[in-house]
């Protein structure tokens, strides 16, 4: 069994490993930049060493970080999300070095990540995938010319893309060559690529993923679907398993191909297969995630499966600890990602001191954070602080114990995402359960909401105040 693992990445998600290592008695090594010397992360692992003065570059220095889990004896690694966690040269100096990297390998991660190849490796599979082109675009000569065979709108994607980022829509041939122009240069600074490939465009489609988990024994199993309607600008913001929008037998058909298509690529590992449900609900692949999602929550508390755990013993040689008959799914779980952001002002970052900070609780509430209260929030990373997940029996009681828990959780000193999902919340279409990506997009009035300052909110504020002039 893996004995002592180092934790590649920062914030919430550090913190989320350092709790499963604990719990399976694995040591567990923390990585830190000065800007994240106090960060929660830092104190919540057993060891904690620094990668410099650089604020994002260290984070993203793979032999720096595998020399650094060599280094301390550790014999793992997990990438978590973002940063190098689909970085198929993370996986392969890993495995050069010694390390159990906690996730698929290189080739898959390489393979899967290259959004062509993967296209091409469900066709092959019998997945449905969106019309588009059959490979890379040579010119934006060749992508009006493809644009117009399919018809418009159309999507023009970066191949190594990901994030939301390297995507653009074209609703004619007029649009086409500048959008194409933006995603190329996009692509280049995000991804060190130009290439880009092209997509029919799925109107208002419902985003629909699906968890699995694969051994190194030949086992793949689903964990069910989450829904990921709720985004602003290919961003997620509110994360639901299972989706109040599936039948049955769509939430059979969808784990089955999910299965297919981790099977045909020989994925191990945790892992997630995204689609888009158009309006006559069919289902179109978009995507794999080969790592650990931000909303892999909500599935942990419909099946009680703890992914975190599964990724390490998977990384072990173990064989999965369920099969697919007995995952059970009870209830609906919903995730808000609390982002240190302002609505009201086109969702600018707000970072600086969390003057006081209150979680929630009572039945049915989880908090995964990286603040506390005198945390200094760094400009130099992503804006979620923390994510707020809650489980009921049913949708209705589901509805009710998230806006009771909103009301719960508090941050002061920075402004945060809260009261607008409390908006989100009231929106008689979301209480339907019936809703597409574009619902932010057509909803602007939620930002339009007023500044209330209960009694507790003064206090609070009153009491930082006294602080700040104190310099505690």
């Amino acid at each position: 069994m893996i004995k002592k693992i180092l934790i590649a990445n920062r914030g919430e998600i550090a913190v989320r490993i350092a709790r499963a290592c604990s719990e399976a008695g694995i040591k567990s090594v923390a990585i830190y930049s000065e800007a994240d010397r106090y960060a929660l992360h830092v104190k919540k692992a057993d060891q904690a060493f620094s990668l410099g003065p650089e604020t994002v570059s260290g984070y993203l220095n793979v032999h720096n970080i595998v020399n650094l889990a060599v280094a301390t004896g550790c014999d793992a690694l997990h990438p978590g999300y973002g940063f190098l966690s689909e970085n198929p040269k993370l996986a392969e100096v890993c495995q050069q070095r010694g390390i159990q990297f906690i996730g698929p390998s290189a080739e898959v991660i390489r393979r899967l990540g290259n959004k062509v190849e993967a296209r091409a490796a469900m066709i092959k599979a019998g997945i449905p995938v969106t019309p588009g082109s059959d490979g890379n675009l040579e010119n934006v000569e060749h992508a009006l010319e493809i644009a117009e065979k399919i018809g418009y709108p159309v999507m023009l994607k970066a191949t190594s893309g990901g994030g939301g980022r390297g995507i653009r829509r074209c609703a004619n041939a007029k649009e086409l060559p500048g959008n194409y122009d933006r995603v190329v240069s996009e692509t280049s600074k995000a991804f060190g690529s130009t290439e880009v490939f092209l997509e029919k465009c799925i109107d208002n489609p419902r985003h629909i993923e699906v968890q699995i988990l694969a051994d190194s024994h030949g086992k793949v199993i689903h964990l069910f679907e989450r829904d990921c309607s709720i985004q602003r600008r290919h961003q997620k913001l509110i994360e639901i398993a299972p989706s109040p929008q599936l039948t049955d037998e769509q939430r059979k058909m969808i784990g089955k191909l999910a299965v297919t298509a981790a099977k045909s690529v020989g994925y191990e590992n945790a892992g997630t297969v995204e689609f888009l449900l158009d309006e006559d609900d069919n289902f179109y692949f978009m995507e794999v995630n080969t790592r650990l999602q931000v909303e892999h929550t909500i599935t942990e508390e419909i099946t009680g499966i703890d992914i975190v755990q599964e990724q390490i013993r998977i990384a072990a040689g173990l064989k999965l600890k369920y099969t697919q008959r007995e995952v059970k799914r009870r209830g609906f779980a919903m995730e808000f990602r609390i982002n240190a952001e302002d609505p009201k002002n086109n969702f600018l970052p707000s970072f600086g001191r969390v003057t006081r900070y209150f979680a929630p609780g009572g039945p049915g509430v989880r908090t995964d954070a990286a603040i506390y209260t005198g945390y200094e929030i760094p400009p130099y990373y992503d804006s979620m602080c923390a994510k707020l997940t809650v489980w009921a029996l049913d949708w209705d009681s589901l509805l009710d114990r998230a806006e009771r828990a909103l009301q719960d959780i508090s941050v002061y000193g920075v402004k945060t995402t809260i009261p607008y999902y409390q908006e989100i919340l009231k929106s008689a279409q979301f209480q339907t359960g019936k809703f597409d990506t574009s619902f932010v997009e057509t909803h602007p009035e939620l930002t339009q909401y007023s500044v209330y300052r209960s009694s507790r909110d003064l206090a609070a504020a009153i009491g930082a105040a006294i602080a700040a002039h104190m310099g505690l």
